[in-house]
């Protein structure tokens, strides 16, 4: 048996909880140089302009194989996603069905074997203003002491 605890809490306060899953995410705006597509961390507190294209990198790690897994982020208010359309895809070695939702993305994963995966998707800044930017969670389906999730944070938009 287990036992959870639940409560709320700002979003950009939340810190990283992870057991023998884990998922990182990261913003990343792309930037065009005469070399091509460049892809250059946000950093905190960074002035990021409506129009520019931001990369979410979301990088998940599990010690063991798992099935049927949902990988869960939102994103912030401001941001809208560069597709529109969901669909199966695949990534490093792992399949899996995009879901792109109203306040997010979903990821549903049939099988994960031990490794470390990295999942991308493109996002346009629309909106000015200070924004809370969503958290990224993780939890198998089936035994849901298999949960993760990554930081919150802020973006400022200009």
């Amino acid at each position: 048996g287990a036992a959870y605890w639940q409560y709320f809490e700002q979003i950009d306060k939340v810190i990283k909880q992870q057991t023998s899953l884990s998922v990182d995410k990261k913003l990343f705006l792309e930037m065009s140089t005469d070399s091509g597509l460049v892809l250059m961390p946000v950093e905190k507190n960074q002035i990021i302009k409506t129009g520019d294209k931001l990369v979410v990198r979301l990088v998940v790690k599990t010690d063991r194989n798992l099935e049927f897994v949902h990988l869960s982020d939102t994103r912030a208010t401001g941001l809208e996603p560069v597709s529109n359309l969901s669909g199966y895809m695949y990534s490093g070695g792992l399949g899996y069905y995009h879901q792109i939702t109203d306040v997010g993305s979903d990821f549903f994963i049939r099988y994960m074997q031990k490794g470390t995966y990295v999942l991308e998707y493109g996002l346009y800044v629309t909106q000015k203003g200070a924004f809370v930017d969503g958290m990224a969670t993780i939890q198998s389906m089936y035994a849901p002491e298999f949960a993760a999730h990554s930081t919150g944070g802020k973006i400022v938009v200009e």
